[in-house]
């Protein structure tokens, strides 16, 4: 009879020391909760977000009204500095500290790789999965997929714009030579090129250029950010500017130089066959037809395997990992994404959802029709509906992103001058930016 007595008092024991430590742990969240809420900055009762911009923007002013009249409870404040070093500068030291703003715009400087590494920035994979209010058959995956970082969606774009080629339609349709520029590569662009000089020369034409304006390390810096990954193995954070491959480009592009392929002089649109131009707009037709009377639209050469248009964000921004307040601070990514925000007027680039950009091509091309598209001199635009399918193609086709950094650009564009200038050899010079770049990737 004790026995069993004291196994009852034994098990009364366990169940009162289990349910307080059940209300103790429930007790214990309820008080993380409230420090958490505690650091919640309000203001007039509404929860305040801040937002950090290098500069001024028409688009998250006007985002901002119109998110605040959805969620009046909450107080989206942006701040922004016009000096891009110290925006720079200060917000690094904030956020390796563990401060810093809510939201904040990603710039060129900014080691997002070591940001993401000390977990300083939040994953949007998961809030984006759970948010309903989301289209996502709409929004476009690929380009999102596409400038992740370490497999994760650390940094919003609010646009992209496309890398392309325009070349001159009016050389090029009454020529017999047939591009390819879904697998066209750098030889297959001289070889093109000087069968068009050829047929242009016999038709009149005095001196003729593939491409002109740009001295040789520029189209080189050019060509290796089309084509980063070919150069750059950023996660074993390895270089191959000695490969055989580098030292055949730079000295492919000083032979198209040397034979006046390609020219650093200004060069009129009617003697050069192509051009590089940044797509940053559904409205293409201004850009396009600034360069050649009758353009066509091209995607870039390729380098080794690389295929697909090369997109690249005009702006990201990204939630800091510890804010306070990273659900209030969603909801603004959220609501940029939204048809609402998308189809405002002062958003620049392309856009993330299928259907705005569908909407604006297609109201252009109506506007094409009906004479009403008119360019700054008056004159109307004359684009065939075939040019509008193509670019609907580029639009929604296959992208590729190439995350270049801009001080390896700046060591190629630097060092690679003493060859173009006949002071070093090729291989003297890929080994000096091999050295030059493997140090400064693994500082």
């Amino acid at each position: 009879m004790k026995k069993w007595l004291g196994m009852i008092c034994v098990g009364i024991l366990i169940t009162t020391t289990t349910a307080c430590g059940s209300g103790g742990s429930e007790e214990l969240a309820s008080k993380e909760k409230q420090v958490i809420k505690e650091k919640q900055v309000i203001k007039e009762g509404k929860t305040v977000v801040t937002l950090s911009i290098q500069q001024p923007s028409e688009f998250l002013k006007t985002a901002e009204k119109k998110f605040e009249e959805k969620y009046p409870d909450i107080d989206l404040q942006i701040q922004n500095t016009d000096d891009y070093e110290k925006y720079t500068k200060t917000t690094n030291t904030a956020l390796l500290s563990g401060k810093g703003p809510d939201i904040f715009e990603i710039t060129g400087r900014m080691p997002i790789d070591d940001f993401v590494s000390k977990k300083l920035l939040l994953n949007m994979d998961d809030s984006m999965e759970q948010d309903k209010t989301l289209n996502k058959s709409d929004l476009k995956m690929n380009v999102l997929e596409l400038l992740k970082v370490n497999g994760g969606m650390y940094a919003m774009p609010l646009g992209f714009g496309m890398s392309l080629f325009v070349g001159d339609g009016n050389v090029i349709k009454n020529s017999t030579v047939k591009i390819d520029d879904k697998s066209w590569n750098w030889n297959t662009f001289e070889d093109i090129s000087k069968q068009l000089i050829q047929q242009a020369e016999k038709g009149g034409k005095k001196q003729f250029y593939g491409l002109a304006y740009y001295p040789a390390d520029s189209h080189l810096t050019g060509m290796v950010a089309d084509n980063y990954a070919e150069f750059v193995d950023l996660t074993a954070k390895k270089a191959k500017f000695d490969s055989p491959e580098f030292v055949e480009l730079m000295q492919n592009i000083k032979k198209m130089f040397d034979e006046k392929v390609m020219t650093e002089e200004l060069a009129k649109t009617d003697n050069q066959l192509f051009s590089h131009v940044n797509v940053t707009s559904v409205d293409f037709i201004g850009g396009l037809y600034s360069h050649f009377e009758n353009p066509v639209l091209l995607q870039q050469p390729h380098i080794g395997k690389s295929e697909g248009t090369r997109i690249f964000p005009l702006s990201q921004i990204a939630i800091r990992a510890n804010s306070p307040v990273k659900d209030e601070a969603w909801k603004f990514i959220s609501f940029l994404l939204s048809d609402e925000a998308q189809s405002l007027q002062e958003r620049e680039g392309l856009s993330l959802l299928a259907s705005v950009d569908d909407k604006k091509l297609n109201e252009i091309q109506e506007q094409v029709k009906s004479g009403t598209y008119k360019f700054l001199d008056g004159k109307k635009a004359k684009v065939s509906d075939e040019e509008f399918t193509q670019f609907k193609h580029l639009v929604h086709g296959t992208y590729r992103s190439e995350d270049a950094d801009a001080k390896v650009l700046r060591m190629i564009s630097e060092d690679s001058v003493f060859f173009f200038s006949g002071q070093k050899s090729a291989e003297e010079v890929a080994k000096l930016i091999q050295n030059k770049v493997t140090i400064y990737l693994n500082e």
